[in-house]
């Protein structure tokens, strides 16, 4: 049997995000295009002998119990596939938390693909997907990776091209955002919707301009109420000469895309003048397979 497997949880960012009305079940019906960047946790499974899940976090304030999305995929997958040995899961966090950036989504997501390959599950992407969804709404989209269209609360999963390679660099203030505080606060029947269609039309065309002028977040405006700095950020990324700039989730990261190398640079320098939590990273664009 296998003892360790290692696998990379890559952040996610929106290059849409609409709320199309408050649900039954308390959620919020959603209609976002997500796609992945590579800044990534790495999580390590190691096999244990004894019947038990432990979760070990490089940052202290991340929790190790069961509120940790690693340990709740573990512990689906241990149960539902009647598995009676254990798992060892080290988080390597280099995502920062309650970011905007599905983290601890990603982290569960990885979790998941690991087990598949230690625990010789032979499960496929669709069906770990629909174990994700379990978890959390952004579950179902970090299995798959790369660029999709989510649905529902987040979990209805349909796969789509990639948009061109670009710089992405993402901002994050010394704040936590609450995603529920932000989603209570919204009121759905006061918002501008973006255009998904003519997104999906600009990544499917590969038009970098017409992306970067379709990127649309209808949380944006209540977490900027609420948080004035993410409002500063966006507006000194954009001032710095970001092609297209846009808060991702919930808040507080803003990211922007940058077709020239040229101007990262002053970009990433200008904005680490009066912002600790700031990554130069390009967009990923395959599928995990």
């Amino acid at each position: 049997m296998e003892l360790k497997v290692s696998v990379k949880a890559p952040a996610k960012i929106n290059l849409t995000l609409d709320v199309l009305r408050k649900r039954d079940d308390g959620y919020h019906e959603v209609e976002m295009i997500m796609t992945t960047v590579d800044l990534a946790d790495r999580i390590d499974l190691i096999h244990l002998e004894e019947d038990r899940i432990v979760v070990d976090v490089s940052e202290g304030y991340v929790p190790n119990d069961e509120r940790n999305l690693a340990y709740q995929a573990a512990k689906i997958l241990k149960e539902r596939y009647s598995i009676n040995k254990g798992v060892s899961i080290y988080i390597t966090k280099n995502i920062p938390v309650a970011a905007g950036l599905a983290g601890g989504s990603s982290d569960a997501a990885a979790t998941l693909r690991g087990l598949n390959e230690l625990w010789k599950l032979n499960l496929s992407l669709d069906e770990l997907a629909r174990v994700g969804t379990e978890i959390g709404s952004d579950v179902a989209f970090c299995v798959y990776g790369g660029t999709a269209l989510a649905t529902g609360r987040g979990e209805i999963i349909k796969k789509i091209s990639s948009p061109p390679p670009c710089w992405v660099v993402l901002a994050k203030p010394p704040i936590g955002v609450s995603t529920a505080e932000v989603y209570g606060k919204l009121k759905v029947n006061q918002i501008t919707h973006p255009n998904t269609q003519a997104m999906l039309k600009a990544i499917e065309e590969k038009d970098f301009t017409k992306i970067c002028a379709q990127l649309h977040n209808v949380l944006e405006e209540v977490t900027f109420n609420t948080y004035p700095e993410v409002k500063h950020i966006k507006a000194q990324m954009e001032r710095f000469g970001a092609d297209g700039v846009l808060m991702s989730g919930s808040g507080p990261t803003v990211f922007g895309l940058i077709q020239k190398e040229s101007r990262l640079n002053r970009i990433y320098n200008g904005l680490r003048g009066f912002c600790s939590n700031v990554y130069a990273v390009r967009l990923i664009s395959q599928h995990h397979s």
